[in-house]
């Protein structure tokens, strides 16, 4: 049987924390399901995180996107003549001034910019989202090398358990001349390849136990196990045949999406450059000069942003981004014509490694069991050579080899589909 896995929504913090304190406080490897580490994964990665702290400072500065600029308050003297220069009257001495400016921007630039600034915020989400599917389709990945691993070192134990039967009976034969030395001895080969080969897949299991634990930010020596009891099958989707259906799953499509609004809303922003600006000026003068009366000065002033020696600038940003929008849609229509060829070709591939699967457990090693165990029934009967045993087992062994790396081959397959879909 093979493992059905079904990716939910992933984010929780409380999991992700009971999660930790069930590893913490117990001294026995507890038993992980897929859905745990990929939620643990979603929860802690740093890489994720970094995405949402971008997605909370991009926020936090939309929130002060309506600001107005600081007003200029300003003291000094006015019209005040250069010393020992002639004064003919009171009146030219001049004035101490106190000036008061304000900048007052249009309305409509400050929400186009806050228009703007948030929507860079669902771009990074969708950042967030994309870098997500990469980190999930590894811990699939390493969670799925686990579980062949465990059933290549049950196939390597069994092994092992039959090669010592080999030779125990050819050693208890050996006294009787009813074998040789050096088949002993091939056979104790044997057995030590096989033990070779279950610390190769020891070290296998270790080292996807550690690169498991650095995507989910644990201490890198946390034990746990995987479930055994996982199932893994290919389900195809329709989503390959709609566009729509495939561009709303994948989260490289909806970030170029989400690009494609904010440069619009910057175009927005650029062409809200054509609207006038204002600003509000006050002036109090108390003349140093006795008997002269105080005088003020109230202005209010507005931008021409028209003028064809400013416009250039704005209109030409809106027309180079308009340009850089028809490449994103041709980049978008890119990615979903290659990801629709390459889930077409992977699911073929995907139907006929099924089948190669179904025969090597159908067929190939049942009848290379069936041979081994004539063979040794025959051995035992003193009816065959043990050369002839040794082959039979070497060959069942290797092709239950052979069988657990086309399913890891198939299970990579099936991750990578699924990465392909984000599911």
């Amino acid at each position: 049987m093979k493992p059905i896995i079904k990716t939910q929504s992933i984010g929780s913090w409380p999991l992700a924390i009971a999660l930790l304190c069930l590893l913490a406080v117990s001294a026995s490897a507890q038993v992980l399901t897929l859905d745990s580490v990929l939620r643990a994964v979603d929860a802690r990665n740093p890489m994720l995180q970094e995405y949402t702290f971008k997605v909370k400072a991009l926020n936090t500065y939309t929130n002060g996107a309506k600001s107005w600029m600081a007003p200029m308050v300003g003291a000094g003297t006015f019209m005040t003549p250069y010393p020992g220069q002639m004064i003919m009257d009171e009146g030219d001495k001049g004035s101490f001034m106190i000036t008061v400016e304000q900048d007052i921007p249009n309305p409509a630039k400050l929400n186009a910019n806050k228009n703007y600034m948030a929507s860079r915020a669902s771009v990074e989400e969708q950042g967030r989202a994309k870098q997500f599917n990469i980190l999930r389709s590894e811990a699939k990945n390493l969670y799925y090398k686990w579980l062949i691993s465990k059933q290549k070192m049950k196939t390597l134990q069994e092994n092992e358990r039959i090669i010592e039967l080999i030779v125990k009976i050819s050693r208890i034969r050996y006294p009787y001349n009813q074998g040789s030395l050096g088949n002993i001895y091939k056979a104790e080969g044997r057995l030590y390849e096989v033990k070779n080969m279950q610390t190769m897949t020891l070290g296998d299991i270790d080292e996807t136990r550690f690169r498991l634990n650095a995507l989910m930010d644990l201490p890198y020596d946390t034990k746990f196990e995987v479930d055994t009891t996982t199932q893994v099958l290919f389900n195809f989707n329709q989503a390959v045949y709609d566009t729509v259906a495939l561009s709303n799953q994948r989260s490289d499509v909806q970030q170029v999406n989400k690009t494609i609004d904010a440069m619009r809303f910057n175009q927005k922003l650029q062409q809200a450059q054509a609207k006038p600006d204002f600003k509000i000026r006050f002036d109090h003068m108390k003349s140093l000069g006795e008997s002269m009366p105080a005088q003020f000065t109230a202005m209010a002033m507005v931008s021409i942003p028209i003028a064809p020696w400013s416009s250039k600038m704005y209109k030409s940003e809106v027309q180079g981004m308009q340009y850089e929008i028809e490449a994103m849609k041709r980049g978008r229509e890119a990615i979903l014509t290659e990801a629709r060829g390459m889930l077409a070709g992977m699911a073929a591939q995907l139907n006929r490694m099924q089948e190669q699967l179904n025969t090597y457990e159908t067929r190939i090693i049942p009848s290379l069991r069936k041979n081994y165990e004539t063979l040794m029934l025959a051995y035992e009967e003193n009816r065959e050579q043990l050369p002839i045993v040794l082959d039979a087992w070497e060959t069942l062994n290797m092709t239950q080899i052979q069988y657990l790396e086309k399913m890891e081959e198939y299970y990579t397959m099936i991750v990578a589909y699924e990465k392909e879909l984000e599911r």
